[in-house]
């Protein structure tokens, strides 16, 4: 298997594990706060990537100029994403936050182009057209709903939000990534990420309920934790090193079908309508994409 055709299999099982994530975060989120969900989250994370961590530094590390645009890099996903991710999923459904977060590709193309690191084409934008109306029409019942869409409408802009941190990270990191290896340089991020976030951890008192989880909550942390962190994150990452950004981002755009067959037996969120649409016009996305050139 060469790497490109490795990458995009990696960039499509971290969107799917990315939408049992949002699951399991959803799930556990009742036990906890934002905050202290996503540096529990990426504190499990960054434990398990520890052993690549020591040898990244002894084998390549990071130089004296690099240090501010990866401290830079590491609070932006593992530190700002993380926690507008989990504070979305305390407002929002499982299916509206996947087809939120689907909406990364978007932002990434646009970036991209803005700044130089892919071109734009007529089949880049009709993606980019396919899967906004896509993200739109899924979360079009927030936007008309009352008293629940105010909470859903709030959940939905915090996980727009919570892609475009993402969308930047995946412009800005790939030099990086290339000059440090993916599996190190995740580690290094996300153990950034922690460290962010530790004081507003510490300042809202949420180190001293650590031991009050479920053995379900616990269950669901230690997934978001091994497979939804350390594992899922380091695939994406990897994928990022082979393959453009925009092809990367639009792999998230699988995120929904994984949230989507896991949400209603474990949460009971029905699946609506308009979810169901905006699912198969990201999808389309997908593959109008995947159908352009690299070079493109």
């Amino acid at each position: 298997m060469n790497k490109v055709l490795l990458a995009k299999f990696l960039a499509a099982f971290s969107a799917l594990s990315a939408g049992v994530a949002i699951v399991a975060t959803r799930f556990v989120i009742a036990e906890t706060e934002p905050v202290t969900l996503a540096f529990l989250r990426f504190g499990i994370g960054a434990i398990c990537l520890l052993p690549f961590l020591i040898h990244g530094f002894r084998r390549n590390p990071i130089a004296r100029e690099d240090w501010l645009p990866v401290l830079a890099l590491g609070v932006t996903l593992f530190g700002v994403f993380t926690w507008l991710f989990s504070g979305s999923l305390k407002y929002t459904t499982a299916a509206h936050g996947a087809v939120g977060l689907a909406s990364l590709p978007i932002m990434t193309l646009i970036l991209a182009w803005l700044f130089g690191r892919e071109k734009m084409s007529g089949m880049k934008i009709l993606s980019v057209i396919m899967a906004f109306l896509g993200v739109t029409v899924a979360v079009s019942d927030s936007l008309f709903a009352e008293t629940a869409g105010k909470d859903l409408l709030r959940g939905d802009i915090l996980m727009l939000l919570a892609a475009l941190t993402a969308s930047i990270y995946t412009v800005f990191a790939k030099p990086y990534i290339a000059r440090y290896g993916p599996i190190f340089f995740t580690s290094l991020a996300m153990l950034i990420g922690v460290a962010s976030l530790t004081p507003m951890v510490w300042n809202i008192g949420g180190f001293s309920g650590l031991l009050q989880f479920s053995p379900l909550g616990w269950g669901a942390l230690l997934f978001l934790g091994i497979i939804g962190g350390a594992i899922q994150f380091t695939a994406y990452i990897w994928a990022l090193r082979w393959i453009p950004p925009t092809q990367t981002g639009i792999a998230l755009t699988l995120t929904p079908i994984s949230a989507f067959i896991i949400a209603w037996p474990v949460l009971g969120e029905p699946i609506t309508i308009p979810a169901v649409i905006g699912l198969v016009l990201v999808l389309t996305a997908i593959f109008l994409i995947n159908r352009t050139p690299p070079s493109t």
